[in-house]
């Protein structure tokens, strides 16, 4: 007796049949017409027992082929569903629907040239005056290696702060390898440093403009992107160095039209906060975790920041004296609280040359700033806007340490700012000091026909070698009035028609786009263009 079964042949891609006997055993091709299995042939007869043990293994077979067939089938139906979500897509396409998504990830920001106009503006600005003072610049890999921003001690305390480790784009490349697109410049700052070594002449006078990357919450003047001007000074211990970086900072904002009425300079000394808390009994493991609090004191509500200094174990007469050291506005008020000492000392040196440099009405003292990196080891600052509309313009402070921290040979005192680019344009926009941005071009030549474009040309690269701007018509069949507004769109300040008749002259005809009277132009001899 036999059992025939269908089954999906995978290799000829069609149905076949399959022949068991009841004990299970597939007939061969040859064998279809056997009566008796080839090898069951000249074996004893099975007992019932046996025979049923068969025809269960001849059922789990047709089971496991009938779940084959099911396969199948659903694979056969997903190419249809998928057929019909490709002909949904085309449909779509036809239409004008765009396939894909337009705008940029969340968080970032396209540049098209509207928009890269501005942002050049702003960075030609921040050149000028790094280089008016004597800064050098350079740049860096925007993929860092992710222990540059996680330089572990002890129980794992990373240097860069809590909220920088959080907010890190960081994953492992095919290689291995942990990597981070960069928060920030200044720990690659120290790396380059570290790599020049000895053969580095100090101080170091550095700039660049880097693009950083944090994954954090975004609001007006924040993203997950930005560009930020950075300026640094390594080898310098004195305040000298914060002053020259704040005198910087505010020829900056001069440059753009920004006065001291708009914006002003927050200037502490983290070595206050350290004095207020030696002297209450703090331990010094629990500094950094009260800076990153006290950082937040502009965001947060009073009551909100005693919580929080209190669950990091501080009594609450503690807590008393650190809320009342953040609402030191003078010098006098620094003696009164910590004594006459190296805080002292250092803060009326850096006021002195703040009015040296002629900058009184900008900046003030203010207890309460004492930036969040952990870094930071004595004068820091930020620059805010008095209308107190916005978010911190730009900070930096004094990093003696951080060489130390990256394990460097050499012990380098360093300070530094990062003024991004984000937050400045709220501002210029809210005192509407941004300038218009309007495309710019010196000529645009115009070909008469198709065959004078050679002519054209030739023309486009006279210019061009004189170091001009030139755009050419290079759409056929153009007409004069299609050229003439495209040069307009284009900002264009001359045109120059190339024709046959001035050409057989040596002549060319051109038009001053600017000038509304000038509507034929003047012939100017092809020698003579300029």
């Amino acid at each position: 007796a036999t059992v025939s079964v269908l089954y999906w042949g995978e290799t000829k891609k069609k149905w076949a049949k399959k022949l068991f006997c009841l004990e299970g055993h597939e007939f061969k091709p040859w064998e279809e017409n056997a009566e008796v299995c080839d090898v069951c042939k000249g074996l004893k007869s099975k007992t019932g027992n046996e025979k049923e043990m068969a025809k269960q293994r001849v059922e789990n077979e047709i089971d496991a082929i009938r779940k084959q067939i099911e396969e199948r089938q659903q694979e056969v139906a997903g190419l249809l569903e998928g057929d019909k979500e490709g002909a949904k897509k085309e449909k779509k396409a036809k239409k004008g629907v765009p396939l894909i998504e337009t705008q940029p990830v969340q968080g970032c920001r396209d540049f098209p040239p509207e928009e890269y106009r501005m942002r050049d503006w702003l960075f030609t600005h921040f050149r000028e005056v790094a280089k008016q003072f004597g800064f050098e610049e350079y740049d860096a890999p925007v993929l860092e290696s992710e222990n540059l921003y996680i330089v572990k001690a002890g129980k794992g305390d990373a240097k860069a702060g809590e909220e920088i480790l959080e907010q890190m784009f960081n994953f492992t490349t095919k290689g291995g390898h942990n990597v981070a697109l960069r928060p920030e410049m200044t720990p690659t700052l120290a790396r380059l440093i570290m790599q020049k070594g000895q053969s580095l002449l100090l101080p170091v006078k550095w700039f660049s403009i880097p693009q950083c990357w944090r994954h954090e919450a975004i609001v007006r003047g924040r993203r997950r992107e930005h560009y930020q001007w950075n300026m640094d000074i390594f080898g310098v211990n004195a305040v000298s160095a914060e002053a020259e970086l704040l005198a910087a900072i505010v020829q900056f904002l001069k440059n753009l039209g920004i006065t001291a009425k708009d914006v002003g300079i927050k200037i502490n000394s983290r070595k206050l906060l350290q004095s207020v808390l030696d002297k209450a009994g703090v331990k010094k493991e629990q500094f950094q975790p009260v800076c990153i609090i006290i950082d937040k004191v502009d965001k947060l509500e009073r009551c909100e920041i005693v919580e929080m200094l209190k669950e990091k174990g501080l009594g609450e007469d503690v807590v008393d004296t650190i809320l009342k050291s953040l609402e030191i506005k003078s010098l006098e008020g620094i003696k009164e609280a910590v004594g006459d000492g190296e805080v002292v000392k250092e803060l009326t040196d850096l006021f002195s040359y703040l009015k040296a440099y002629g900058l009184e009405e900008w900046v003030q003292l203010d207890a309460s700033v004492v930036r969040g990196l952990a870094y930071y080891t004595g004068v820091v600052f930020e620059c805010f806007d008095r209308a107190g509309q916005l978010r911190a313009i730009c900070g930096g402070g004094r990093y003696d340490t951080l060489m130390d921290t990256f394990g460097s040979p050499q012990s380098i005192p360093a300070c530094g700012f990062g003024f991004g680019d984000c937050v400045i344009v709220e501002l210029l926009k809210e005192k509407n000091l941004l300038p218009t941005f309007a495309p710019s071009l010196q000529d645009i030549v115009i070909p008469f026909n198709e065959a004078m474009r050679p002519a054209a040309v030739s023309i486009a690269t006279k210019l061009r070698a004189l170091n001009r701007s030139v755009d050419i018509i290079i759409e056929k069949k153009r007409s004069p009035k299609q050229a003439f507004s495209y040069a307009d769109r284009r900002g264009a300040q001359r045109a120059i028609i190339v024709a046959p008749d001035e050409w057989s002259r040596e002549m060319v005809r051109v038009k001053d786009l600017n000038d509304p009277e000038d509507t034929r132009g003047v012939e100017v001899a092809i020698k003579d263009l300029n």
